[in-house]
């Protein structure tokens, strides 16, 4: 059986060869260098454990997605699906990668790299707000897949205009992807605690009391100000138009 080709496509059936402190070599992972195991067809694939896997994590919790418990969704042995990763940091490199395929890359430039630049932001923050525990992966993350390779490409080249050198580049990418993953972490707290009955109201209430002690007037000044719409969108797109003007074009 052929693994080679573009990771893509075809899924390897196993992913085999040499492995370290951090897992399977990156290579292999996506680029098929080691062959698999010769051998009866399996009955699942890489591509559905990694699929089993986001549906776990979007629904429960990234904590939810143990060996253990993607093999039963499978209907696999645990012991087989090390074949496929060999541990779990291995296993969220591939939902990761899987999930950049929904990040749009062909779409057209518009040759205004800040305006480009901020829609690949709102683009990102849409995304991890999809897949709650995306925010905390992307930033644990030790290898870039090929649709996430194909997102920076696209990200790359919206940055071509702004006359930074090609590592520069990368650096505000990687600016502009931590940004959008604290945010995205903020949004998600803050929406679950905006569930619990109450908390609103009551977190309101002790800011004014605070505010009114005396002891803190630049807080007092800041709450008394005006206030700006408060819309995660709203508020998302204010960050993002501070980071994104502010970048220095060199």
């Amino acid at each position: 059986m052929d693994c080679g080709g573009d990771p893509r496509g075809r899924e390897a059936e196993t992913v085999t060869g040499t492995e370290g402190p951090g897992g399977l070599d990156p290579r292999t992972l996506w680029l098929g260098h080691d062959r698999p195991r010769r051998g009866r067809r399996p009955a699942f694939s890489r591509e559905a454990i990694t699929a089993a896997a986001i549906a776990l994590a979007d629904s429960e919790g990234i904590d939810a997605v143990t060996m253990r418990r993607v093999a039963a969704e499978v209907g696999a042995g645990v012991m087989s699906l090390y074949s496929y990763a060999p541990d779990k940091e291995t296993l969220l490199d591939l939902m990761i990668d899987h999930v950049s395929g929904e990040l749009p890359t062909t779409g057209p430039l518009t040759g205004d790299w800040r305006a480009d630049l901020k829609n690949i932001g709102r683009l990102q923050r849409a995304h991890m707000l999809r897949h709650p525990w995306l925010p905390a992966a992307v930033q644990a993350r030790r290898s870039l897949g090929p649709r996430t390779l194909d997102f920076l490409e696209h990200a790359l080249a919206a940055l071509r205009p702004s006359g930074l050198d090609g590592a520069a580049r990368l650096e505000v990418f990687a600016q502009l992807t931590s940004f959008v993953a604290a945010h995205a972490s903020y949004e998600i707290g803050q929406a679950r605690a905006a569930g619990e009955p109450g908390r609103a109201a009551a977190e309101a209430l002790y800011l004014a009391e605070v505010a009114a002690d005396g002891r803190h007037p630049e807080l007092a000044e800041a709450l008394a100000t005006a206030g700006r719409p408060v819309t995660p969108e709203a508020m998302f797109d204010r960050f993002l138009t501070r980071l994104v003007d502010g970048l220095d074009a060199g």
